[in-house]
């Protein structure tokens, strides 16, 4: 427990500081109410034990503007004038106790580990609480590698450390790391999300430092950055590969020195936010490239959490199919069971899924709005999915087993890929975008495509030119 000890006598301030430091615990002091108040206001005091007569204020005003302001501090106030009226107003505005001056050390030192035990159980409950629900509302991997992931996440949660999440678009990287921030000891302050990627350079600076009064044309008034709003909680940077290389250096600098200046300021300021990081780009190419910085991605990537793709994890898909339709029948407020065709959870287990579970999620829902007696079918799935159901082997013939399944998933991808590019007109862009996946990753995959022999047909379907490229043995 951290405690401030604000008193304008010396004597005092140094005999209750001392005791509460051999006590065990963490002990700051302030001579006034101004010095108080610049200590009080960050939100990291639990206890205040607070004279109420000091020659710049009073210290049941400070309390009052303290709570006001929404911090959570225990107060016992301290003072040679008793009176009755004077406790019963800190008592009526939030004290937690009222010491008349002099005190014996010992007893004061007895209320504050009333407090401090006090705290404890309610601290104990609320965490309790928030994973008993977090508990309930919680989807369970059935693959070893989210597993895996999930054991990683509930390690780091716990510190202050610096996270990276690496994973393609759609697998989850900003619920890991929602899931990061509430396992973690700010799970009370401000998660605050932010897209890199759409923030105009320009005004990156600003964005993230703040900017006073008058600092740039439009700038009518100050404003707090992105830091300062994450103060005490997290800041989660979301599509980090996409910093250009000044604003790289900045952020770098606020990370490490955990200050920040706001545009057109001459003072900086110290800041307290975690810094949880997600990308869909291979930053470590980036910094072979020179366009990461290297030192920036070390700081990064101080934990490194990677999400593996849906189609590698297919023993997830049923139990994501079961999680998915429970939470529309919840949102629809429905009292009926949705269900899926046989079919159609076929075909959902293995289809690719390019744009992953943000794809899955999507198709699902839309799914829910067109299903007839609460059951999905072929015909309520999107046609560039419905139409990839494989046609039936002929009745005695057996299933081709002479390539390895990675094989024939890459196949069955390249079909849906080069689909979409036939639907597009070969407009890459708008390709990625309706499959859900970045640019880089579609050129990436027809990189892929080419490089084992799997081409596109006139009619826009794939051809496999081999067979020697087989992977049997990779």
């Amino acid at each position: 427990m951290h405690i401030l000890v604000i008193d304008d006598e010396r004597a005092v301030r140094e005999i209750l500081a001392d005791a509460c430091r051999q006590a065990g615990y963490s002990v700051d002091e302030a001579r006034n109410c101004t010095e108080a108040a610049s200590k009080l206001v960050r939100g990291d005091v639990d206890l205040a034990l607070c004279d109420i007569k000091m020659p710049d204020g009073n210290g049941v005003d400070l309390m009052r503007s303290i709570k006001e302001s929404g911090v959570e501090t225990n107060f016992i106030m301290v003072t040679a004038f008793a009176s009755m009226e004077s406790a019963v107003e800190a008592l009526r505005l939030g004290a937690s106790d009222y010491v008349t001056k002099p005190f014996n050390v010992e007893e004061m030192l007895h209320r504050v580990q009333q407090i401090a035990a006090l705290r404890g159980l309610r601290e104990e409950n609320r965490v309790l609480r928030k994973f008993a629900k977090a508990d309930s509302d919680k989807f369970r991997f059935t693959s070893p590698s989210m597993a895996a992931v999930e054991r990683l996440a509930g390690k780091v949660a716990p510190t202050d450390s610096t996270v990276l999440i690496t994973g393609e678009s759609g697998t989850g990287k900003g619920v890991l790391a929602r899931l990061i921030h509430e396992q973690s000891r700010r799970s009370e302050h401000l998660f605050l999300p932010v897209n890199c990627s759409a923030i105009p350079e320009t005004l990156m600076e600003a964005e993230f430092f703040g900017h006073t009064k008058g600092a740039f044309t439009g700038a009518d008034k100050a404003r707090k950055g992105l830091f300062l709003q994450a103060d005490l909680g997290t800041l989660f940077l979301d599509e980090v590969g996409e910093l250009p290389m000044l604003m790289q250096t900045k952020l770098l600098h606020a990370i490490e020195e955990k200050e920040i200046r706001a545009v057109g300021s001459e003072q900086s300021r110290r800041v307290d936010c975690r810094i949880v990081a997600a990308t869909n780009r291979d930053l470590s190419q980036m910094v072979k490239e020179g366009t990461f910085r290297e030192d920036l991605f070390f700081r990064l990537s101080m934990f490194h959490i990677h999400i593996p793709p849906l189609r590698e994890r297919k023993e997830d898909i049923r139990d994501l199919i079961r999680f998915i339709l429970d939470r529309a029948r919840d949102q629809r407020d429905a009292a009926t069971c949705l269900t899926v065709s046989d079919e159609v959870e076929r075909l959902l287990i293995g289809y690719p899924w390019p744009g992953n579970v943000r794809q899955m999620e999507n198709v699902i829902n839309r799914a829910c709005i067109l299903a007839e007696d609460n059951c999905i079918t072929l015909d309520d799935l999107p046609p560039e999915i419905a139409r990839t159901v494989p046609p039936a082997p002929a009745h005695g013939t057996p299933i081709a087993t002479q390539r390895s399944l990675r094989d024939q998933l890459r196949e069955f991808e390249a079909s849906v890929i080069y689909r979409m590019l036939d639907e597009t007109g070969s407009d890459r862009r708008a390709a990625a975008q309706k499959l859900g996946i970045g640019l880089s990753s579609l050129y990436r995959k027809l990189e892929e495509f080419e490089a084992f022999g799997i081409h596109r047909s006139e009619s826009g379907t794939s051809h496999p030119a081999r067979a020697q490229n087989s992977e049997q043995g990779t």
